[in-house]
């Protein structure tokens, strides 16, 4: 009898199962996530019991209760009332636009329409024309934004010139002397600052230019409006001088990091309220006579710069996270300072800290409502304001108030959040999970 091994080759795959229901779908994460132990699983019970408590009476109040329709307080002091939506539907023209002129709204819409056209295809990646896209959202809409909020035919001075003009001046001499003090050439360096100075000096005359609209001052500027604004401003603005002053603090060049460490430490060391009410009060007293800007503009600077000196500690912090090797690398390749920050350094600095550069702009969107301090209503002033309205006091309208400016705030912050999370998501190329 053969008792040698006999070999066995299998002719088709194994038969396959499913895995148990109690390892995958909703059952399984909640076996992995909410009672995978005895702490998990008490805590889990806990925090239901809460929410058993807390959710039905909110929902009950802010939904089944609530008056969503009345001419006036009385449709809300009823027995028994809810949140008296009422209120938002009778002012939300003045929550969007504050008082800016009813037949002129239409300008308003018109801006958010072409700020969507430009934002949409720039956040979108597969969205082709990136840079013509950026360069339309960066000159084109600024422009155009401003000619159809104010309505252009502003009144600009002989003083306002001469000062731009003796600022402009002190500006390029400046920058000479910084190049000259480096030891690299001064042509390009000037000649592109004049171009900056020259380019704004044409938006201030596009300004002043009749375009045969409505003059609106700012000072009728309001809600929704204003915070956008004040927000879309300090962003746009803050990102790249932000970029310039980290680039500055970590400069080999002693004046030009001396600058920075001081603009970025003043800024930093005073609050946001007491920059709004310099900016609004103090400054015009250090202004030539004749010379005056608008309160909303001078505000528009000062979260500028403000915000700046956050970004740029947050964008310092990105460098300081790329290694030495990257500079050497750069230096290797004969690019040149400038050309190894745009394609080697700053790309992989500005990756690491998307966090940060989101969480400082969400930041300062929020921070937006602080403009209440000089006379300006943003959306939580323009809210604030209305409950002073004896038409519609009520005891649950402050709360609806509240409660509606809140939610407003939510969604563009959780938009931003949400997105800077695509982003990373996107951008991680270098590293496995």
């Amino acid at each position: 009898m053969d008792t040698g091994s006999v070999a066995y080759v299998r002719t088709e795959d194994a038969p396959q199962y499913a895995p148990p229901s109690t390892k995958t779908g909703a059952v399984g994460w909640i076996r992995d996530n909410l009672f995978d132990s005895v702490a998990n699983s008490i805590l889990t019970i806990v925090g239901i019991a809460i929410l058993a408590l807390i959710v039905p009476p909110v929902i009950n109040w802010l939904f089944i209760d609530a008056v969503y329709t009345g001419d006036s307080r009385d449709a809300c002091v009823v027995e028994g009332a809810g949140a008296c939506w009422a209120f938002v539907n009778a002012k939300f023209g003045q929550f969007m636009y504050g008082r800016y002129p009813l037949e002129e709204r239409w300008r308003v819409d018109l801006t958010g329409i072409l700020l969507i056209a430009g934002l949409v295809p720039a956040a979108i990646p597969q969205v082709p024309f990136k840079r013509e896209t950026v360069l339309y959202l960066i000159v084109v809409f600024p422009i155009a934004g401003f000619v159809l909020l104010t309505g252009g035919n502003v009144d600009i001075s002989a003083g306002f010139w001469m000062t731009y003009a003796a600022l402009s001046a002190i500006l390029l001499a400046i920058v000479a002397a910084v190049c000259v003090n480096a030891k690299i050439p001064v042509v390009r360096p000037v000649a592109g600052v004049a171009f900056g100075v020259v380019a704004v000096a044409l938006v201030f005359a596009i300004a002043a230019f009749d375009f045969g609209l409505v003059y609106v001052e700012t000072q009728l500027w309001g809600g929704l409006l204003v915070t956008l604004v004040v927000a879309i401003v300090g962003i746009v603005a803050s990102f790249p001088v932000g970029i310039v002053l980290a680039l500055g603090r970590r400069s080999h060049l002693p004046a030009v990091r001396l600058i920075s460490v001081i603009f970025i430490e003043f800024w930093r060391g005073v609050p946001l309220i007491t920059v709004l009410f310099m900016s609004s009060v103090m400054l015009p007293l250090f202004l030539p006579d004749g010379v005056n800007f608008d309160k909303l503009l001078r505000a528009l600077i000062g979260v500028a710069l403000f915000a700046s000196a956050y970004m740029a500690e947050v964008v310092r912090g990105g460098l300081q996270a790329i290694s030495k090797g990257q500079y050497e690398a750069a230096d290797a390749m004969g690019l040149s300072y400038s050309q190894g920050m745009r394609l080697i350094i700053l790309p992989q600095a500005l990756k690491l800290v998307i966090p940060g550069i989101v969480n400082t702009f969400i930041g300062l969107f929020k921070d937006t409502s602080l403009v209440l301090i000089i006379g300006l209503f943003d959306l939580l002033g323009i809210v604030t304001l209305n409950f002073s309205d004896a038409n519609w006091s009520s005891p649950n309208t402050p709360a609806t108030g509240f409660i509606f400016a809140a939610f407003v705030f939510w969604i563009f912050c959780f938009g931003m959040s949400r997105y800077s999370m695509y982003m990373e998501r996107r951008l991680h190329r270098g590293h496995a999970r």
